[in-house]
């Protein structure tokens, strides 16, 4: 398997499709890398060299005790890029990984970032707080940790439908979209989907998306149950300076991975890299 080890000696498992300009796409919690599959075999067939990787503590990449916080996930990408010197990249990321990408612009700046794409995502805040009366109460990160301490196979199952808000009468949602979620979930050691919690729920990455230089493309769904468009997408699409902003009308929180928005996020994301 193709692994980097980062500066802590943690193992980090990438795909690598394609080859020509390379498009980098960070995963959401508690998923991995196979969340990408439709969207990377779509940029590699288009031309481009689609790339992602399991996050620590997640899917095939190492599991250690600590590390489970932004500025360690932001390490470990430019970790990444820098043993296979990329540069011009395209980094395309998915809720949790919107923070990733987020505070990896923070650190380590947008030398070898192009573009960016943030999808359904957590930035610029998460937590409801006086500033952000649109957030998510502190209750609720509380009530997710609960569920994955007291069981959290059937947690997994039962958060599958808000995931993809598949009680919709007009949902795309399948039962195979849910028993993915499902698996993919159940990759995720139990140490880091607990940090992750804390880490995506309470990190503020206001300042992060001030330091965006390049064009960025905000995609969010107007039906996310996850992660709420009015404390997120549509607050980073007024801090960041060259940002496009597109609503998916009755989009649900795992766009790129169900039908007909998961085909119409990757027509949106070619035209974005050729534009």
């Amino acid at each position: 398997m193709p692994i980097v080890t980062t500066r802590d000696g943690t193992e980090i498992f990438y795909k690598d499709w394609g080859s020509g300009r390379p498009v980098v796409f960070l995963h959401g919690w508690p998923l991995n890398a196979d969340a990408w599959e439709y969207q990377l075999l779509h940029v590699a067939e288009s031309g481009y060299r689609g790339i992602a990787h399991d996050r620590r503590g997640h899917g095939r990449s190492g599991q250690p005790w600590g590390g489970y916080d932004f500025d360690t996930f932001a390490d470990d990408l430019d970790d990444l890029l820098t043993h296979l010197d990329l540069r011009d990249v395209t980094l395309v990321a998915h809720s949790m990984g919107g923070g990733e990408l987020a505070r990896y612009i923070g650190r380590h700046g947008t030398g070898r970032i192009g573009q960016a794409v943030l999808l359904s995502a957590i930035t610029p805040s998460m937590l409801r707080t006086e500033q952000n009366p649109e957030g998510v109460p502190e209750q609720v990160f509380l009530d997710i940790k609960d569920g994955m301490m007291i069981e959290r196979s059937q947690f997994w199952k039962d958060l599958a439908k808000d995931f993809f808000s598949a009680d919709r009468p007009d949902t795309s949602a399948t039962q195979g979209n849910k028993d993915a979620f499902w698996l993919m979930a159940m990759d995720q050691s139990l140490r880091a989907g607990l940090d992750c919690v804390d880490a995506f729920g309470h990190t503020d990455f206001t300042e992060d998306l001030r330091r965006f230089d390049i064009p960025t493309l905000i995609v969010h769904g107007d039906d996310d149950r996850i992660v709420p468009i009015d404390a997120t997408a549509r607050k980073a699409a007024r801090i960041i300076p060259r940002a496009t902003l597109k609503v998916y009308e009755g989009g649900s929180h795992g766009i790129a991975l169900v039908g007909g928005d998961k085909d119409r996020f990757a027509s949106d994301l070619l035209a974005f890299l050729k534009g």
